[in-house]
C-alpha cells in the first residue's frame, strides 16, 4: 500500500471580477497530484494564474470551484504545514534578520531562547549567521531572499511554495541561489512547488515541470526531468527539453494573441 499524494488539486477554478464588474476566469479545471518530497516547477505565460494557484494552495485565496487537499484534508485557510516564499521578500523592515527568521515560531508561542536558537541554526544553513543583527535594508537582494527562504523553513513546513523567488535577482545571484536551494532541499527533503518564468531554471531544479496554458490557466503538460543531479546545463538532454517546453509556450502565446485580436475585432 503506497501513501497518497501530499497535495491533491482537483478541478480547480478561480474567477475574479474587474473593477468595472467584468468577469475574469483565471484558472479552469486545474487537476494534479504532488507526491511527498517532490520538487515541482510550474511554468506558463504571464497572467496564466500561476501565482493565483500558489496562493490558493497556501490558503490565501478561495476557490470558485474544485478543491485542494493537503494529506487528504481540504485546504481552506493558511496552515503551518504549508509555507510560502514570495518574490518580493516580505521581510519586516523594523526587525533584525534573526527576529524575521524567528517570526513563525514566535507566533506559535515558542520561548525566545528556543526560537532564536532555531533561527540561528537556519541562518548558519545559508551562511547568514554573521548578519543576524542586520536589518533587511542593509542586505543585498540575494541575502534578503536567503533570509526569506529560511524564515519559511523555520516553521518546519511539509510543503514549501515559492512564487518566482529569484525573479528579481541578477543572473549570477540567481544561479547561486538555485544551487543553495537544491542543497537545502536535498538535506531537508521538503515538498516544493516552485513558480518560475524561466524554463532553464525549471529544468535545473525540478523533478517534474508542469506547463500551464494562457488564461484561463490549465495544465497542458507534465514533464518528468530524468537528468541526474547535480545537473549540468551542457547535458545533451538539456537543450531538447528546453525546446520542447518553449515550443508549448510559444504556441500558447500565439493562440492567446489570436484570441485577443479576435475579441478586439469583435468590439470594433
Amino acid at each position: 500500500m503506497t501513501a497518497g499524494p501530499i497535495l491533491s488539486i482537483e478541478a480547480l477554478r478561480k474567477d475574479f471580477r474587474t473593477n468595472n464588474g467584468a468577469p475574469v476566469e483565471a484558472l479552469a479545471g486545474v487537476t494534479f497530484d504532488i507526491p511527498e518530497n517532490d520538487f515541482v516547477c510550474i511554468v506558463g505565460p504571464s497572467g496564466c494564474g500561476k501565482s493565483t494557484l500558489l496562493r490558493m494552495v497556501a490558503g490565501l485565496e478561495t476557490a470558485t470551484a474544485g478543491r485542494i487537499d493537503y494529506r487528504g484534508e481540504m485546504v481552506s485557510r493558511p496552515r503551518k504545514e504549508i509555507g510560502m516564499v514570495f518574490q518580493e521578500y516580505s521581510l519586516l523592515p523594523w526587525r533584525h534578520v534573526l527576529d524575521n527568521v524567528a517570526l513563525g515560531p514566535e507566533f506559535l508561542g515558542t520561548p525566545r531562547a528556543r526560537r532564536e536558537a532555531k533561527a540561528m541554526e537556519y541562518l548558519r544553513l545559508v551562511g547568514m549567521e554573521d548578519f543576524s543583527r542586520a536589518f533587511p535594508h542593509e542586505l543585498s537582494g540575494g541575502m534578503r531572499q536567503r533570509v526569506a527562504i529560511v524564515r519559511a523553513l523555520a516553521n518546519d513546513p511539509d510543503v514549501l511554495l515559492m512564487d518566482e523567488p529569484f525573479g528579481a535577482l541578477d543572473a549570477h545571484t540567481r544561479i547561486l541561489l538555485q544551487k543553495e536551494l537544491l542543497r537545502i532541499w536535498e538535506n531537508h527533503r521538503k515538498t516544493i512547488l516552485f513558480v518560475t518564468h524561466g524554463v532553464d531554471e525549471a529544468i535545473y531544479l525540478a523533478d517534474r515541470i508542469m506547463v500551464m496554458s494562457a488564461r484561463p490557466g490549465r495544465i497542458l503538460d507534465v514533464i518528468d526531468v530524468t537528468m541526474e543531479r547535480p545537473r549540468v546545463r551542457a547535458h545533451p538532454s538539456y537543450g531538447p527539453l528546453a525546446e520542447r517546453i518553449l515550443a508549448i509556450l510559444e504556441q500558447e502565446a500565439a493562440a492567446s494573441f489570436r484570441d485577443t485580436a479576435a475579441a478586439q475585432h469583435g468590439q470594433d
